[in-house]
């Protein structure tokens, strides 16, 4: 009889997991499309697709949260029914999603015994959860207090304590869904000797991330999904960042943002010792000031949920402003409080962080939604009347000049791809020729590809460039030494510190609704915006 081989922690060891020619099908769709995944364990192994490419469905037929249609998974090389998370993780299969699945008013120690059988019911097993717990911490240096509530608990030690659930219900192969996506860089790099220390003692990883700098630094292989469709697996030892996106979109990308130099103009957003109150009485944002010129980008950088969110609502006129002032343009008046549409009406442009909820509406058409706001206004109206050929060539423009990809104008929004809804919603926003420009998560969600031409249309805005398609980096320096005037203050909100430093000229670091810190991009590293990230002031 052969003796079943143990982790350290006296799990069960997965030595393989395959998935063999897995199919599924939505109405119009095959997500996957005969996919073949291997895993073995001791592997960190790396998931990369463009949003759509069948990663999540990939996982959730693995997570048993869906069914295929036709193929078979095989465990040790033995074919295996998973009906249910339940059957997944009676087979040491755990799944760490995205968004935390945690009771906030609960302990660690009671969040991670919820939803498990007692020895001795009714009463709960709390010490000797606890306890297991303090093993598996101590074993794994995952540094958290079973007795802490949940809510007390910083994003980083709410991760951790998602790690200690999986390992617990006994995860051999842990199927990790952008764990990095709410971490400060410290945070991501203690997570990191985490999982490696995890795979050395022969867990499996399955890592999903947008981050190639985070795949190329943690994992052992890589397989890529397109279109359903895995079009290769590879060692990720010798693999650039170029490689795996041009493997994930199937064309060449560009991955570097260049930022020629611009033409600053005079301060078009000046934000004065603003505090914002939350529902709960408390302040979301405290003493908050800070300017941006035309022709700059502010990056904000910060981990959630430390009022940026706030920050964007609050200048759009859609959070009040308990103290302090907000100018659009200096020279102009007062513009603390404005409802939204005097907003627009004083320059104002805004790329909201929900986009769904806060952008577009889902049933209305591509056409409809890019006069939104606007269609009050001439041309679009004649008194009570809708100029439906004035919406309808200025709806044929903008599908034009940003790239739009729609069956046509008459679509409804909710069919279209995350990039596709949110090149909709800019191309409304920038139609306006803001001077001033709020882009909260603008690239949150949305593929390599979409995310190489928003990036694009931010920068042309900065260089004062628009209404043209014009995507070149020696067509801005063009247009700049023409001396034409200043572009757009943009404030870009973004919790990926990647594409805040690509993108700004200035970073200002948000920790519970106060500025840590504003630097020159060009003048800080990674190690100093993390420590802001984290709370640490920056000094004057």
């Amino acid at each position: 009889m052969t003796k079943k081989k143990l982790l350290p922690s006296g799990l069960p060891r997965i030595e393989s997991l395959e998935m063999r020619g897995i199919v599924k099908r939505f109405p119009g769709v095959l997500a996957s499309d005969h996919v073949n995944f291997h895993m073995k364990a001791g592997e960190i192994h790396a998931l990369l697709g463009e949003n759509g490419a069948g990663k999540s469905t990939l996982m959730k037929i693995l997570y048993g949260l869906y069914q295929p249609d036709e193929g078979e998974i095989l465990l040790n090389g033995q074919p295996i029914n998973i009906n249910s998370p339940t059957d997944s993780i009676s087979y040491g299969i755990g799944m760490i999603h995205q968004h935390f699945m945690l009771v906030d008013n609960l302990t660690v120690v009671e969040n991670v015994a919820l939803g498990l059988k007692s020895s001795r019911e009714p009463r709960l097993d709390l010490d000797k959860v606890a306890a297991r717990i303090l093993e598996l911490t101590d074993k794994y240096g995952l540094d958290v207090d079973p007795k802490s509530t949940v809510s007390d608990l910083a994003v980083g030690q709410q991760q951790r304590v998602e790690i200690i659930k999986a390992l617990y219900r006994g995860a051999a192969l842990l199927v990790l869904d952008e764990p990095t996506a709410v971490l400060t860089p410290q945070e991501v790099d203690d997570l990191f000797v985490i999982f490696k220390q995890m795979a050395q003692d022969g867990h499996a990883l399955v890592f999903i991330s947008h981050k190639l700098h985070e795949i190329i630094a943690l994992t052992d292989r890589v397989s890529v999904l397109r279109d359903g469709k895995i079009v290769g697996t590879r060692p990720t030892a010798g693999a650039t960042k170029r490689d795996l996106a041009n493997m994930m979109v199937g064309r060449e990308v560009s991955l570097e943002r260049e930022r020629p130099p611009v033409k600053v103009g005079r301060v078009r957003l000046k934000v004065e010792n603003v505090t914002a109150i939350g529902s709960q009485g408390t302040p979301v944002l405290k003493n908050v000031s800070f300017e941006i010129c035309g022709g700059e980008i502010l990056g904000v950088a910060g981990v959630s949920g430390n009022g940026q969110r706030q920050l964007a609502e609050t200048i759009a006129g859609l959070w009040p402003v308990a103290e302090g002032k907000i100018y659009i343009d200096v020279d102009g008046k007062d513009a603390t409080n404005l409802p939204p549409s005097k907003m627009i009406d004083a320059g104002l442009s805004y790329i909201p962080e929900e986009r769904m909820h806060d952008g577009a509406i889902k049933d209305f058409s591509v056409e409809e939604n890019m006069i939104l706001q606007d269609h009050i206004r001439p041309p679009f109206s004649k008194g009570i009347f809708l100029n439906f050929k004035a919406i309808a060539q200025h709806a044929k423009r903008l599908i034009k000049n940003f790239n739009v990809k729609t069956p046509s104008k008459d679509t409804l929004i909710k069919n279209l791809s995350g990039g596709n809804i949110q090149k909709v919603i800019m191309a409304r926003e920038l139609d306006r020729h803001p001077r001033v420009l709020i882009a909260s998560q603008p690239t949150r969600g949305v593929d390599i590809g979409a995310t190489e031409y928003i990036h694009g249309q931010l920068l042309k805005q900065r260089a004062g460039i628009s209404d043209k398609a014009i995507s070149e980096a020696e067509e801005i320096r063009e247009h700049i030494r023409q001396q034409r005037p200043a572009g757009v203050a943009t404030m870009l909100i973004s919790e990926d510190l990647d594409e805040v430093r690509a993108m700004s000229d200035r970073i200002m670091v948000l920790f519970d609704g106060e500025i840590m810190g504003i630097v020159n991009n060009d003048e800080t590293t990674v190690e100093e915006l993390g420590l802001m990230m984290a709370g640490e002031r920056r000094p004057d």
